[in-house]
């Protein structure tokens, strides 16, 4: 790759709202409109996790009768060998449906909506995404009511389907408007630890978001309960994602108007390519992200495999190997914030990319203890923490204004894909050749990618 941004270090120079030229967390936290953003990123992204939990939480304990699994729901899950021979089979099973709607939106729409994004105010569409999401969440509870069932289940598991869907549909309309406004509200020499803070709150909301959903869910439920009120558990996502549009309302965002656009969505779509095509270091980040996902993707399921070798642990304690790495990408995020902008991005990203395939080739040797699988997480996530933040503060950078919500909606319909297909081809090489020889595999992709980079030249 190619371009100032990826082959020299920042400067720190001076702004009007940062005279010293101070860099690090303490420098962007002090840039008001970036605060109003950041704290609608975190309400926005626990609320977004909260939501997976909900309705997982809704299947167990209100739409999942003991003896469900029998009739039309058995035959199919029979026909597709399927075992749902227990409640916790027949959860997972229809926890993976939830799974799908929310995922089938972000693999479909998000180019269609970045255009979009880019024809409409941004904060407006961050503003509105969140509301309508927030008064989306309100009908859950009439999905809990009796009524017919369809293949055996339930209406109001269908129900919760199409509601994750329309989510998940206004959450691609957010997604490429807000990765696009930091670049308008954080100047440019402050864009590596602004995307260095977020990476490491988006880490710290799933860890939280996973960990604390339910137990949240059941204190609202029943500590409501106490004073006469049913259904507490509703209004934790609202509250979420109405904080989160109460602080974006209050960003000032400064936009040039946009008069209506006379081209069609398909053509926008195209010029957004064009844009990879003509910037090469945009390109570079663009597969660099891709290959980084494509890799987590894989390794959340060879996590099942790593943890049922250790014994202490089991196939169901690989949550803790994905949280290990989720801790080290935030430590990772925070050691960038503060020192990374005294290196080239080439480096950087060449650091990660050698730091994953050295930890995963320890892994496939060292599988079965518990202490040096956990660490080597941790030390994983630190190295894709060094790929991910810079190549996505050089997609920001690099990119023409006009241009950056159609680019990010890309950027977000190539990460789900490349967080989709994985899942599938990792299991089928582990079953085929191994766990240790797609470890090696994939270290040889990692090695593959830093060599590329060329870091052995002066930058």
């Amino acid at each position: 790759m190619s371009g100032p941004t990826l082959s020299s270090p920042e400067p720190a120079l001076p702004t009007g709202s940062n005279p010293e030229g101070s860099r690090g967390l303490q420098a962007v936290l002090k840039l008001n409109d970036f605060r109003k953003l950041w704290l609608g990123q975190i309400f926005s992204q626990l609320a977004d996790k909260f939501y997976i939990v909900l309705m997982v939480f809704l299947i167990d304990q209100h739409l999942l009768l003991m003896g469900e699994g029998s009739g039309v729901l058995a035959d199919m899950a029979s026909g597709y060998g399927l075992d749902i021979s227990t409640r916790t089979k027949v959860i997972t099973l229809l926890a993976t449906g939830i799974f799908v709607a929310n995922t089938i939106p972000a693999m479909v729409l998000g180019t269609v909506a970045g255009v979009w994004a880019d024809r409409w105010p941004k904060r407006r569409v961050m503003v509105a995404s969140n509301a309508l999401r927030a008064l989306m969440v309100l009908f859950a509870p009439i999905c809990l009511l009796p009524g017919p069932t369809w293949l055996g289940l339930p209406w109001g598991y269908w129900g919760l389907i199409g509601m994750t869907l329309i989510e998940s549909v206004l959450t691609q309309f957010f997604a490429p408007a807000e990765q696009a406004t930091i670049p308008l509200v954080v100047p440019r020499q402050h864009l590596l630890a602004a995307n260095s803070l977020y990476q490491a709150t988006s880490m710290g909301a799933t860890i939280l978001g996973f960990a604390l959903g339910e137990p949240i869910l059941r204190a609202l439920h029943h500590g409501l309960l106490m004073i006469g009120i049913d259904g507490g558990e509703f209004l934790l996502l609202p509250l979420c994602y109405g904080l989160a549009a109460v602080s974006i309302t209050r960003l000032s965002l400064e936009e040039a108007p946009k008069p209506p656009s006379t081209t069609s969505v398909w053509t926008e779509i195209g010029e957004g390519l064009q844009v990879l095509k003509q910037v090469p270091s945009v390109r570079g980040a663009m597969l660099h992200l891709v290959l980084l996902y494509s890799l987590l993707a894989a390794l959340y399921v060879l996590a099942l495999q790593l943890a049922a070798l250790i014994d202490s642990l089991g196939p169901s304690g690989f949550g803790a190997l994905l949280a290990m790495s989720g801790v080290g990408m935030a430590i990772g995020a925070v050691v960038i914030a503060q020192a990374g902008h005294r290196f080239s991005r080439r480096r950087l990203s060449a650091t990660g990319l050698g730091t994953i395939t050295w930890t995963l080739v320890l892994l496939s040797q060292l599988r079965g203890s518990l202490g040096f699988t956990l660490g080597l997480c941790g030390i994983l996530g630190v190295g894709a923490a060094l790929v991910a933040i810079p190549a996505q503060t050089t997609i920001q950078e690099e990119t023409p204004e006009s241009e950056r919500g159609r680019v990010f909606g890309l950027q977000n319909n190539l990460i789900n894909i490349a967080l989709s297909l994985p899942l599938v081809l990792a299991g089928t090489l582990v079953s085929s050749i191994g766990l240790q020889p797609v470890l090696l595999l994939l270290a040889g992709l990692a090695l593959t990618a830093a060599l590329l980079e060329r870091p052995w030249q002066r930058c």
